[in-house]
């Protein structure tokens, strides 16, 4: 089927499209909303950051599981959807006032909310949108790219409004949810008997089962090792360290914002091209790609000093993540039961990213307290590459069935 006339396409691409911009107009500026807007310190932010991930545990396993017990149907969705529309009034009329009278109160029930419909929603719609594209026979990359495209935009914006009123990007957050719930009323999708008796015939012991194999402990430790040091970086620490190179707090604010719609226009374009990329270099060599661009990033802030250097590096965001995420969900179909994609997605990728926030953040908001952006960059960067070579060594390849997807890359859709 053509791709530009499947329906289910578009709609599955309109749900990661406005789901992204929900989450980018606010998301792309929590850290500097929470340091400049709410005068917390690094110490605070990073221990808003652990509490958010702590939380988001609970949410990720749920969502795994009980993601593919459902299948395709939509309840989950209809959940995750109502809480993208109440974005704008939790976080004016309960975050904020919270995060200033009563801290400890705030930061659980921030991490509660935003934990349900973002941090840990965006791992379920993204495993829920590659269940689509397997079952309607399309490109998971094609779709995703119109999130990326959504969280470019989103972030464009949030970077003109924020230095105004960031409160305003939190009603668009809502604004966003709101297209969500029309995409979802007309969405409808037909579970056939075959999925039905697939996915009731899950059950706890296919987890425990996976748990047990050495090739999903390996792909926990190098995404605990690689992909969560960078989150902190690239979510903490980057968007601080960039706005202060500008003399005019409001001006980096801007800026940033023009870059990061720049940097996601970049990983939109990449999305598009990344399965082509995991097909010709196969699951676990476009991993350790992605491994060795995360290190060189982080690296690489500590050892250029002005702002178009910093750009330039800013701009690798782009070519990494298409890469990673594309790259895991094929590893996953290669070497487990494709019928938990969602959990094995969700436990391997998103809750070990998560841990690592919890185990980390605390200590690199610390560091970069006590010794600078520089000193700290040089540290985790270290700390990536060397779990970068972990994957190397002990990452699975299934040589036969990696050569059978590259050699029929060009004549079948991919089932990523």
């Amino acid at each position: 089927m053509n791709l530009f006339k499947n329906k289910n396409y578009w709609f599955t691409s309109g749900y990661l499209f406005f789901f992204f911009v929900a989450w980018s107009v606010w998301w792309a500026f929590y850290a500097i909303w929470l340091n400049r807007t709410l005068g917390l310190t690094g110490v605070q932010t990073g221990t808003l950051y652990s509490i958010n991930s702590t939380v988001t545990l609970i949410f990720m396993l749920i969502y795994g599981v009980v993601g593919d017990k459902l299948g395709t149907k939509k309840t989950l969705v209809w959940f995750q959807n109502i809480l993208l529309m109440g974005t704008g009034p939790f976080l004016i009329y309960i975050y904020e006032p919270l995060l200033h009278s009563n801290f400890l109160l705030g930061a659980i029930l921030g991490a509660v909310y935003l934990g349900a419909a973002f941090i840990g929603g965006v791992g379920f719609l993204e495993s829920y949108s590659e269940k689509l594209s397997r079952k309607f026979h399309f490109e998971f990359g094609a779709s995703r790219m119109w999130g990326s495209l959504g969280y470019a935009i989103g972030a464009f914006i949030a970077g003109i409004l924020s230095s105004y009123n960031p409160h305003v990007n939190f009603w668009l957050a809502s604004a966003a949810g709101f297209a969500f719930f029309l995409i979802n009323c007309f969405y409808k999708i037909e579970m056939s008997k075959e999925e039905k008796k697939e996915t009731s015939a899950l059950n706890l012991k296919n987890i425990v089962n996976t748990f047990k194999l050495r090739r999903f402990w390996c792909l926990i430790i190098f995404l605990f090792g690689t992909s969560c040091i960078y989150t902190i970086y690239d979510q903490q620490l980057f968007p601080i360290f960039f706005t202060k190179h500008f003399s005019d707090a409001s001006t980096g604010d801007k800026f940033y914002g023009y870059l990061n719609s720049f940097q996601v226009f970049v990983e939109s374009a990449m999305m598009f091209v990344a399965p082509f990329i995991v097909n010709k270099l196969g699951a676990k060599r476009s991993l350790t790609l992605a491994g060795i661009i995360m290190g060189s990033r982080i690296a690489g802030s500590a050892l250029v000093s002005s702002v178009i250097g910093l750009s330039l590096i800013k701009l690798l965001h782009g070519f990494e993540t298409p890469i990673l995420v594309v790259a895991i969900f094929k590893y996953i179909v290669l070497n487990f039961d494709s019928r938990l994609s969602a959990t094995i997605y969700l436990i391997g990728f998103q809750i070990s990213g998560q841990v690592g926030v919890i185990a980390f953040s605390s200590l690199i908001g610390s560091l970069y307290d006590k010794s600078g952006f520089n000193v700290t960059f040089l540290i985790i960067s270290s700390v990536v590459f060397i779990f970068t070579i972990f994957s190397v060594f002990f990452l699975s390849k299934n040589k036969k069935i990696e050569k059978e997807i590259q050699n029929s890359a060009g004549n079948k859709v991919s089932a990523v």
